[in-house]
């Protein structure tokens, strides 16, 4: 019965075919379309209708280049430094030095307002700068009674009143003229001259300490005009898109031999080629230096006086993250030739500063040769300076003995560093090897060619910033030298000789830096000192054992800039230094004071 049903569904006709419903009628018409239904929106899909075209009948008109016909790049204006002045964004003033400033090198000399300078094109740039240092300092350090007179005739001790005061104002003024865009590339051509004129006026209370004459009075008043630069820069070319340059540097110029100025830091007449590479990843220097004579009392450059018999050649290397990342290495290789013994040198107050009244009096002929390591970077968090020499020579006559000796002498340090959101902590060690037997042919005290560090407080230490005149075993000489760690028993760091019959250093010391505000920064330190090794000063003092302790070395500074600037500095410091046994032993001042102290007022304004 089924299948006969399907068959018949199956030839069924399909059903036919009917005509859609036709729409309901509208019952009224839609309103027209607004294109601004909501304020600041349009209806989507929906487009005005265009205006009418503009035609436009210009016979003889130009068409517009086509948008290839214009450079994708920049395009160059040919000063723009003076654009920004005519767009009246800035307003030069030749006073100020925080903005825009054509005397500052902030935009190129225009040639046809300087007609009479012989530069070509307008790459040019005039920096001139000034600088005024102001220092007052109060001190006291042992000073020894004059042997024919004193300022108190009744008074027979070694060591008499230990107060002085220093004043020292210094005027510095430079100018330098320079080819090139330095912002991002070392200048093609340089020339530089700055002048320092020094006036100082120190009252001590005894006399023969200023003066040789005893007649002389015990306070001075001195001025001198020094040259401290004077160079021509000439770079001969760059290696790499990065700038990496040779260049040549010829004149009295600033050089420091390592980070932080422990070997030789001054200016010098020299020679000097160096560069980089490897994006300045690795520099280089060659240079060589004929030292010039120093003024006695400003310590200024004195040119007018013949070279001294003195030259220094020096190479060093420097390689970025080596020997590991984010520390500095530096090797550093300097060789200093003294051919002075056959010269007699009184300075300007009339002490004999070459040769030193030590021992024989007779003059020394040396070389030394100095092979350093220096490092500066960091280790993790850890703040790291370190420098290492070893000092090999010959000194053709020891003023212990008359006879050649060898030099073999060591030096060491480091300072370590770590730091706290606004406080810095450091920690500090110095070691500086000391003879160790003065009438062996051996001559093991270490002694820079002319430091200058800035270490351990630098000039807020007591130690580093004041000389203690070695009275009872040589005259006019002096334990240590000013702004220098060493105690290298020289006549004058500036005029005298290196020495290497020494009796060495050992330096301990902890300090922390305060960034109290942006412009307030407020230092302590605390350093202890030693001797290396005192037979030296046994010796000449013919005394039978020295201690070793010096003592503690103790100071504050408060560093104030009103601007937040290096344009105005205002520090003011304090540091006492409490003797140990060994200073003690060889200084017994007047009324057997054991501590001394200084205070330091000073004010840097630079343009």
């Amino acid at each position: 019965m089924l299948l006969p049903l399907v068959l018949q569904a199956q030839a069924a006709p399909p059903p036919e075919p009917q005509d859609p419903a036709p729409d309901p009628p509208w019952e009224f018409d839609p309103p027209p379309v607004d294109p601004q239904v909501i304020e600041g929106r349009r209806r989507p899909d929906y487009s005005d209708p265009l205006p009418d075209p503009v035609e436009q009948d210009n016979p003889g008109a130009v068409r517009a280049p086509p948008p290839s016909a214009f450079p994708v790049d920049e395009i160059p204006i040919p000063d723009r430094w003076r654009l920004i002045e005519s767009l009246g964004l800035v307003k030069e003033r030749w006073w100020d030095p925080y903005n825009q400033n054509t005397y500052k090198g902030d935009r190129p000399i225009n040639p046809e307002k300087v007609p009479w300078l012989p530069i070509k094109g307008h790459d040019w740039f005039f920096v001139a700068n000034a600088v005024s240092d102001t220092v007052l300092e109060p001190r006291s350090f042992p000073i020894p009674v004059g042997v024919q007179t004193t300022e108190d005739p009744g008074r027979t001790d070694v060591f008499g009143n230990d107060f002085s005061t220093v004043f020292s104002q210094t005027f510095i003024v430079g100018a330098a003229l320079i080819k090139g865009s330095t912002a991002f590339k070392p200048p093609d051509v340089e020339y530089r001259v700055t002048l320092a004129f020094n006036m100082n006026y120190v009252d001590v209370p005894e006399r023969r300490v200023l003066f040789v004459e005893p007649s002389r009075p015990s306070h001075r008043f001195d001025h001198f005009l020094g040259v401290q630069e004077a160079f021509f820069d000439y770079h001969f070319r760059n290696v790499s898109t990065r700038y990496d340059f040779d260049s040549v540097r010829i004149g009295i110029q600033p050089f420091q031999s390592d980070f932080r100025g422990f070997l030789f830091n001054d200016q010098q007449l020299g020679l000097r080629f160096f560069g980089t590479r490897d994006n300045n990843r690795f520099q280089y220097n060659l240079a060589a230096f004929w030292r010039l004579e120093k003024d006695t009392n400003s310590g200024l450059n004195s040119v007018l006086q013949r070279p001294r018999d003195d030259w220094l050649l020096v190479a060093n290397l420097y390689r970025q993250d080596f020997l590991i990342p984010a520390l500095t290495s530096q090797i550093t290789l300097a060789y200093n030739r003294n051919r002075e013994g056959d010269q007699i040198e009184i300075d300007d107050n009339g002490f004999p500063v070459r040769p030193a009244l030590l021992g024989d009096l007779r003059g020394r002929d040396y070389d030394v040769f100095y092979l350093g390591y220096n490092a500066d970077g960091r280790i993790g968090r850890i703040n790291l300076t370190a420098s290492a020499y070893a000092a090999l020579g010959e000194d053709r006559n020891s003023f212990f003995t008359g006879e050649p000796a060898d030099i073999r002498a060591y030096f060491g340090a480091a300072e370590l560093s770590y730091d706290k959101d606004w406080m810095r902590f450091r920690l500090s060690g110095a070691y500086a090897s000391g003879d160790g037997d003065p009438f062996d042919n051996t001559e093991g005290g270490f002694d820079a060619i002319f430091e200058n560090p800035i270490f351990a407080g630098a000039d807020t230490s007591y130690w580093i910033r004041q000389t203690i005149p070695f009275a009872g075993g040589g005259r006019a000489v002096s334990v240590n030298g000013r702004n220098g760690i060493l105690n290298s028993l020289r006549s004058s760091k500036e005029q005298g000789q290196s020495n290497f019959n020494n009796p060495g250093l050992i330096l301990a010391g902890a300090g922390a830096d305060f960034d109290l505000t942006p412009e307030l920064r407020v230092s302590a330190n605390a350093n202890h000192l030693w001797f290396e090794n005192t037979a030296t000063l046994e010796t000449l003092r013919n005394e039978g054992s020295v201690p070793r302790d010096i003592g503690w070395d103790l100071s504050t500074a408060a560093i104030w800039r009103p601007k937040a600037t290096q344009n105005i500095v205002v520090r003011l410091s304090a540091a006492a230094l409490v003797s140990g046994d060994g200073f003690r032993d060889l200084f017994d001042s007047l009324g057997g004071g054991s501590t001394y102290y200084s205070v330091l007022a000073n004010a840097i304004l630079t343009y």
